[in-house]
């Protein structure tokens, strides 16, 4: 089976990514294949546009898992983002990173809101990644406006995200939020460096879900990292995952998936994180090979599909 076949199929029907295959991937782009590297915000950082999701390596052998890091590596992924509660992925991650380490932008995340929490969250961390610093810090998933109350509060997260960067531990300071309300409260509570938000044609175009948090990220200088991107929209009751560490149903048309992530990365942002399938990763790597801005017809075509689409996050 052709590669190009294997990862197409691999994608679509959930089959297992083969460490040859890994190996092999790529053999046939372009010579001077390189994926493009964009400011993050104020910071100075460059980072690739795609951007390596931990959570794949969740539930891999520890051999999958050096292999893909490594191929990733190989064809310029300088951008990685992990979190605790990504099962056993930042254990995966740690062995695999550690020789590219001082080369890369790594990020992790604190879901706890308390500062003890946060602490134990970024000590376990490092251990288990193997680092002694992150260049990105983030608070992970905020979901509403008390949840950024409480973080903020006496005794929250932040307290301790605000030491680490103090003691030089944290290089730069972030959050994802999966609300318009809480992301917007989060930009007014402090001057962080960076937004990791979904920001998917559906939520956009039919959800009311994106714009405006994109639109005040970037009039404050930060860096917008994307999830989401090949998003389609959320699982019926009762609906089994096509994959296991991706919670929403991926789109599955190869051609709507690329221009889906070509909506994304059109915009003034970093870097796109693609779901947490390893086909997917590799196919939104393929995506870069003569990778072109989207066209106003296929902007069309996305909005089009998003009339009948039902956003995964919708704002009123």
């Amino acid at each position: 089976m052709k590669r190009r076949s294997f990862i197409r199929n691999s994608a679509l029907s959930g089959l297992a990514l083969s460490i040859p295959t890994i190996r092999s991937f790529g053999n046939n782009f372009s010579p001077d294949y390189k994926i493009p590297r964009r400011k993050l915000g104020k910071t100075g950082e460059k980072l690739s546009i795609i951007g390596f999701g931990g959570i794949m390596l969740n539930d891999n052998p520890q051999d999958f898992a050096n292999e893909l890091v490594a191929k990733a590596y190989d064809l310029g992924v300088n951008y990685y983002d992990v979190a605790p509660n990504y099962g056993n992925a930042q254990e995966k991650l740690g062995p695999a990173l550690k020789a590219y380490r001082k080369n890369c932008f790594l990020a992790c995340k604190t879901h706890e809101r308390d500062a003890v929490g946060a602490q134990k969250n970024l000590e376990e961390s490092f251990r288990l990644l193997k680092t002694d610093y992150f260049d990105l810090y983030q608070l992970h998933a905020l979901t509403s406006v008390e949840e950024v109350e409480k973080v903020f509060g006496p005794g929250g997260a932040m307290e301790t995200v605000v030491k680490a960067k103090k003691d030089g531990k944290i290089k730069h300071v972030g959050f994802s939020a999966h609300s318009v309300d809480a992301a917007m409260l989060a930009m007014k509570n402090y001057d962080f460096d960076s937004i990791l938000f979904p920001l998917n044609f559906a939520c956009w175009n039919a959800g009311n879900f994106g714009p405006q948090v994109f639109d005040e990220a970037i009039s404050r200088g930060m860096g917008v990292l994307a999830l989401k991107a090949m998003a389609l929209t959320r699982l019926k009751e009762g609906e089994e995952k096509l994959f296991k560490n991706v919670w929403y149903r991926p789109i599955q048309d190869e051609e709507i998936m690329k221009m889906a992530l070509k909506f994304t990365l059109s915009k003034d942002i970093t870097a796109a994180v693609p779901p947490g399938k390893n086909t997917l990763f590799l196919k939104a790597l393929e995506f870069m090979n003569n990778f072109e801005p989207i066209t106003e017809k296929e902007e069309k075509t996305l909005a089009k599909l998003s009339t009948t689409t039902e956003p995964i996050f919708m704002h009123a």
